[in-house]
Order: C-alpha cells, then sequence, then structure tokens
C-alpha cells in the first residue's frame, strides 16, 4: 500500500519558522507531483504548494515569499518562514498523479497540525 509520513508539525511563534518532511513509501512507479495543502477549522482545504520531479514548483498566494518547496524523489519538504497566527491549520502531504499498478491515483497522508501563536 502506498503511504505517506509525515513530520514537522507543531507550535511556534509568529515570525518563527518551521519545516515540514514527508516521505512516500509502497509499491509506486512514479508520482507526478508532491505539495502540501492544509485546512483551517471552518476553511476548504488550500493549496499551499507542489513541486514536480523536475523541482518545478507552484506556491499558493498566501505564502508566496515565505515558504520554500523541495523534493527529492518521493520525499518532500515544506520549509516555513516567516510564520502567521492565520497560517494555523492542519497539513497536509500530498502525491498526485502517482502510477500503482498501472493506474495513476492521488494519496494523503494523515495531517500534521501546525499552530502559530501570536
Amino acid at each position: 500500500q502506498v503511504q505517506l509520513a509525515e513530520s514537522g508539525g507543531g507550535l511556534v511563534q509568529a515570525g518563527g519558522s518551521l519545516t515540514l518532511s514527508c516521505a512516500a513509501s509502497g509499491p509506486i512507479f512514479l508520482i507526478d507531483r508532491m505539495g502540501w495543502y492544509r485546512q483551517a477549522p471552518g476553511h476548504e482545504r488550500e493549496m499551499v504548494a507542489t513541486a514536480g520531479r523536475s523541482g518545478t514548483a507552484k506556491f499558493g498566494d498566501a505564502v508566496k515569499g515565505r515558504f520554500t518547496i523541495s523534493r527529492d524523489n518521493n520525499a518532500v519538504f515544506l520549509q516555513m518562514s516567516s510564520l502567521k497566527p492565520e497560517d494555523t491549520a492542519v497539513y497536509y502531504c500530498a502525491a498526485l498523479g502517482t502510477i500503482v499498478s498501472g493506474q495513476a491515483g492521488n494519496f494523503w497522508g494523515q495531517g500534521t497540525q501546525v499552530t502559530v501563536s501570536s
């Protein structure tokens, strides 16, 4: 089974930094894009950042200039800086366009809590 293991969430003061890590494992042929989404209570899940196999990255407007994403094969990292209270959310690792047994699908981690205090 494909599984995504997330780590790095926690409590941080506003203006601080935090790094999230995710590693995909299982019978994966390839993953098109990997990245991070987040969801806060009362809000829809939103894209934070994604990276293709070549390392090309996209960022959500709310985090541009503050977050950096990097990818190493089937692992992805999110470096967050200048954190704001509104960044508080559950962050989910995503493997999008993942080829397993000849078929494509999306896989999600269980989520890791990031809390930014004011």
